[in-house]
C-alpha cells in the first residue's frame, strides 16, 4: 500500500480503490493519505467521498498487521464502500496542519534539548517529550532557542538510508526506548537545515516543509518523572506573561 504522506505531507486528498474491509469495519484502500497513528503523531479524521457524494466519516487512522497497512476506522453508523469502489479520500487539514506544525517543534526541541528521548506525544495544541536528564533547565531559556531555529525559516526535506547504514550510525536515532522498524527496506530521516545542518533523524510522520511553518511556540512546563526523567510541554503562542 503507496502510503502517499511519506513523499507528500500536503497532500490532503487523494483517490483510491478499496481493497478490503475488516471485521471491525476499518476499510482498506491501495493506496492511501492518511496517516495512522504511530510514533506519538495521532492518525488523521476526516471523510472518504463515494462516486454519488456520500461521504464516510473517518473517526480515526491505525495501523494493522504490519506498519504497511494502514486502517481507515469509520464513525458509527457510517455507510460502508464496496470492494472495488473507487473513492476520494479527504483529510481534515486543519487538525493534520497544526500536528504536522508540532511534530516538526518536537523536533527542534530534541536539537535544543541532546538528551535521549524517553517518550513523546503529539497534540493538536500540548505536545510533550521525555528525556533522560537529570539537568535544570529554564524554559524560557529552551522557548528563545526554539524560536531562533524557527525563525531561521531552515528547509525540513527528507532522505532515505538503508537499514545497514542505519546499524553503521545508531547514533542518529534519539529516541532511547523505540527502535526504526526493520524490515521494509529502507528508512526515512527527516533533516532540517541545509545537508542536514540542524539535525537529522528516523521519523515517519507528517512535518512541514520549512521551520517558519512551526509558528509563535513556546514552553509552558517542565515536569521532573522521575530522578533522571524531565517532561517537556510545548504550546502553541508566546510564553504567558
Amino acid at each position: 500500500m503507496p502510503l502517499l504522506f511519506l513523499k507528500d505531507a500536503y497532500l490532503s486528498t487523494a483517490e483510491a480503490l478499496v481493497t478490503g474491509i475488516r471485521a471491525d469495519g476499518g476499510i482498506l484502500l491501495h493506496q492511501t493519505c492518511f496517516y495512522a497513528t504511530s510514533g506519538g503523531q495521532p492518525g488523521d479524521t476526516g471523510f472518504l467521498e463515494r462516486a454519488n457524494g456520500e461521504k464516510i466519516m473517518i473517526a480515526a487512522t491505525v495501523t494493522g498487521d504490519t506498519k504497511a497497512e494502514i486502517v481507515h476506522l469509520p464513525a458509527p453508523g457510517q455507510p460502508m464502500p464496496e470492494i472495488g469502489e473507487q473513492l476520494v479520500l479527504h483529510i481534515d487539514w486543519d487538525r493534520r496542519y497544526k500536528l504536522m506544525r508540532m511534530h516538526t517543534a518536537c523536533h527542534l526541541l530534541s536539537v535544543v534539548c541532546p538528551y535521549p528521548i524517553t517518550g513523546a506525544s503529539v497534540g493538536e495544541e500540548d505536545s510533550r517529550v521525555d528525556f533522560d536528564m537529570s539537568e535544570t533547565i529554564d524554559k524560557a531559556e529552551v522557548t528563545a532557542k526554539l524560536m531562533d531555529l524557527v525563525n531561521g525559516n531552515h528547509p525540513i526535506s527528507y532522505t532515505w538510508i538503508s537499514e545497514a547504514e542505519l546499524e553503521a550510525n545508531p547514533g542518529i536515532v534519539k529516541s532511547k526506548n523505540v527502535r526504526p522498524p526493520r524490515g521494509q527496506g529502507n528508512i526515512r530521516l527527516v533533516c532540517i537545515g541545509e545537508n542536514s545542518s540542524i539535525d537529522s533523524q528516523p521519523c515517519g510522520g507528517t512535518h512541514v516543509s520549512e521551520t517558519a511553518e512551526v509558528g509563535q511556540i513556546h514552553i509552558g512546563k517542565i515536569e521532573k518523572k522521575g530522578k533522571e526523567n524531565r517532561r517537556f510541554r510545548i504550546r502553541f503562542g508566546p510564553a504567558p506573561e
